[in-house]
């Protein structure tokens, strides 16, 4: 380095004088500072309710904590532009000030208007805070500890999302599993209320086979997939089952069989159609005991309807789907006459056949067959076709069951 630059360097370096002066303008500027906050955070407060309309809309108890975090960012500016050596931690120090609940009070996007207006007043009133020689590094320490605090917001909703999605897990798999064990409707409510369960459409389970060995990825793209094809969706893992809630759909069936191929192999079941949420244990009952049964019907479409597993749910114990077959096909049957239930008796007897149903009654066969067609009528299932010629007799049992040996007609799941 030659001689002519080193002088140069030398020159263009501070010398002491200029950093006491330096400090000393930065000490003067600090005094105002804090001299100034209460004004300037009742400016602060004033330009918010002029200029942000979601401020003005806010609770009196959010828009005190709204001010309060204006307010200690303001605090917060002032004890380090005083401090010049310290370090910008007391930045996170500013969003301690308020619970954690403001955190869904007001977003990300509006804590940065917050600051935003924040900075706005500050720069306004650098020419009465600072002297003309300090001016021009107070408005360079406004923007750099405006920079600061944004990073610092960032920071806290990231954590905030973190800490709520992991809690939101932890009380899904809670409200699954209440369903599962059939927990009191009460009880179940006020979880689902706290988990934010934005339904109000039917709602219906879906019960299959959990793979293997589930990650939290995998009950995350199930969630995903779910909310396509219904308004809402719970999903959790109970034992070795994956459990579906879905809640709003058009045809459940429909938005069954779009997420049949995110469980395991063996068979899906859908619950039946209840009401609301607080009734959506009755259709995971039913789903989980269908599952247990299905195996006796080998042959079952994927998905398949609880309500389809009625005779295998009754052969295996299931209690309910004894009850569903004696009050949802049999009673309907023997209301509508004994003619009618005498047909559809006969006509199972003698293997589906018209011809010797007729034969065997005296009749036509075209009175077999209206009678057969309004038997359809009224329970919904067809006497003609193979699977549904099996519900019924299955109905037909239990319901003599049910007259001669006072077998109870009443569903533990009804309510």
């Amino acid at each position: 380095m030659t001689a002519r630059t080193t002088g140069k360097a030398a020159a263009n370096k501070p010398t002491s004088t200029d950093e006491t002066e330096a400090l000393r303008l930065r000490a003067a500027t600090g005094r105002r500072l804090k001299a100034g906050i209460g004004t300037l955070a009742t400016a602060t407060l004033q330009r918010l309710d002029a200029t942000l309309p979601w401020y003005r809309a806010m609770q009196p108890a959010d828009r005190s904590w709204v001010g309060l975090v204006a307010q200690a960012g303001i605090s917060s500016f002032v004890e380090w532009y005083r401090k010049p050596a310290a370090p910008l931690w007391i930045v996170a120090d500013i969003f301690r000030a308020a619970p954690r609940e403001l955190t869904r009070a007001i977003s990300l996007q509006q804590t940065l208007q917050l600051v935003r207006v924040v900075v706005e007043v500050v720069e306004e009133r650098v020419p009465d805070l600072a002297k003309v020689d300090d001016e021009a590094a107070l408005r360079e320490a406004v923007l750099r500890f405006s920079r600061e605090v944004a990073f610092a917001a960032a920071d806290v909703y990231a954590q905030a999302a973190e800490a709520r999605g992991s809690w939101d897990a932890r009380l899904e798999a809670l409200v699954v599993d209440s369903l599962v064990r059939g927990e009191s409707v009460d009880a179940l409510a006020s979880r689902t209320s706290a988990l934010g369960w934005r339904s109000q459409g039917e709602v219906a389970v879906v019960v299959g086979q959990a793979p293997f060995r589930p990650t939290p990825q995998l009950t995350d793209e199930l969630r995903r997939a779910a909310q396509k094809v219904a308004e809402d969706a719970l999903v959790g893992i109970h034992e070795d089952r994956l459990i579906v809630v879905l809640g709003g759909s058009s045809d459940f069936r429909k938005s069954a069989a779009a997420l049949a191929d995110r469980f395991g192999p063996t068979s899906v079941v859908l619950g039946p159609t209840v009401a609301t949420l607080a009734e959506a244990g009755r259709s995971a009952a039913a789903a989980v005991a269908a599952r247990k049964a299905v195996a006796a019907w080998p042959s079952a479409p994927r998905p398949v309807t609880a309500d389809e597993l009625w005779p295998e749910r009754a052969m295996a114990g299931d209690l309910d789907a004894q009850a569903e077959l004696i009050n949802r096909i049999y009673r309907p049957l023997e209301a509508l006459g004994g003619s009618l239930l005498e047909t559809v008796t006969i006509y199972l007897d003698c293997g589906n056949s018209l011809e010797a149903t007729a034969r065997e009654m005296y009749v036509h066969p075209n009175t077999v067959r209206y009678r057969l067609r309004k038997a359809t009528e009224t329970v919904g299932w067809d006497p003609t076709a193979a699977r549904e010629s099996f519900v019924i007799r299955a109905a037909l049992v239990y319901g003599r069951l049910a007259a001669s040996t006072g077998l109870s007609t009443t569903s533990n799941s009804a309510s």
